[in-house]
Parts: structure tokens; C-alpha cells; sequence
């Protein structure tokens, strides 16, 4: 395994909901991987549970060399590269931009509001950039979201997936210049 490649962060999809045991196998082989999660009620007879389970089932980020990813497929079948058509290449994040969603996602604040990217056009937002509270550090576009009665801080990894954060106080948001 070559030390010049360098290690990215991968979108991909593990199929028929396996997204957690591939996790489980990535770690094993000390491979890093982030599977987005959240709290939900279940209600199972007459009892109510609060489970933790996968946001968007089938997806898993891994974080590995272009080599090491290549030979774990062979060992994983089921996991597979997040496809960008467009250009027609595998769908990788830069390495800021995951360690943003996952220091939001990885609370698990049941405020969060998560969004496939065809839901909402960013276009529309503004860049901030919050400045206290929960989230402060934390970039992404300001705009309206569906299910929401006011604006929210939005940070997207594209052509994946969408969190717009709980509610801020606009004295808490900063416009960011381009």
C-alpha cells in the first residue's frame, strides 16, 4: 500500500441495509468508516424504545487509501462506490467537509433535519459560518428547508446527503464573503 496515495473519504452504499455490519468489517481491518445516525422512537407492542439507527440506510462513508478500498471490496461484496453521473466518477469528500458533518451528525441531536440533495437547492442560501452555541465553527448555506418554520444552517456533502442544523439565533450566524 503506497503512502503516496492519499487517504479520501468515500461515499458508499452497502446494500439491503447492511450498512452496519460493513462498518463493523471495515473496523475490524482498522479501516475508518462513519455511518450517519440519529434517535428514533420505536414502538414494539406497548412499549415505546428509543433506538439509535441509521439515517439514511445503506450509506456509509469510509476513509481509506484508493488501494486499501480496492481490496476490501473483495472481501465486502456488498459495498459499493456512490456513483457521480455527471461526471461519472466515485463520489469523494474533502476531508474538511466530512469532518464538519460528522462533528454535527455524530451529536445526534434530534433537531437535526436530514435531506437528499434533489430536496433542497442551496443555491438559494447564503454561506455563514455559526459563531456560538452548539455549533460554533461550523459553515454551511442559510436558507429555508421544508418541514421547518424558520431558516437554518445548512451543511451538505454533494450529491449525497443534507443536515440542516437545529435552530439558530440569527445573532449567532455570520455571513461569509466569497
Amino acid at each position: 500500500m503506497s503512502k503516496l496515495e492519499g487517504k479520501v473519504w468515500y461515499a458508499m452504499r452497502a446494500t439491503y441495509r447492511r450498512e452496519l455490519d460493513a462498518k463493523k468489517l471495515l473496523e475490524e481491518q482498522s479501516i475508518q468508516a462513519f455511518v450517519p445516525m440519529r434517535y428514533e422512537l420505536r414502538i414494539k407492542g406497548k412499549h415505546k424504545k428509543r433506538e439509535i439507527v441509521p439515517v439514511i440506510h445503506n450509506l456509509i462513508f469510509v476513509y481509506a487509501y484508493p488501494s486499501e478500498i480496492q481490496s476490501v471490496k473483495k472481501t465486502i461484496p456488498y459495498l459499493q462506490y456512490m456513483m457521480d453521473f455527471r461526471e461519472g466518477n466515485k463520489i469523494i469528500v474533502p476531508e474538511e467537509q466530512m469532518r464538519r458533518f460528522i462533528a454535527v451528525t455524530g451529536t445526534y441531536d434530534e433537531q437535526l433535519m436530514f435531506f437528499k440533495p434533489e430536496e433542497l437547492n442551496l443555491s438559494k442560501g447564503t454561506k455563514v459560518r455559526v459563531r456560538g452555541g452548539d455549533f460554533e465553527g461550523q459553515e454551511g448555506i442559510f436558507l429555508k428547508v421544508k418541514g421547518a418554520r424558520d431558516k437554518r444552517v445548512v451543511i451538505a456533502i454533494q450529491g449525497v446527503i443534507a443536515v440542516a442544523l437545529a435552530t439558530i439565533s440569527p445573532d449567532l450566524i455570520e455571513v461569509i464573503s466569497e
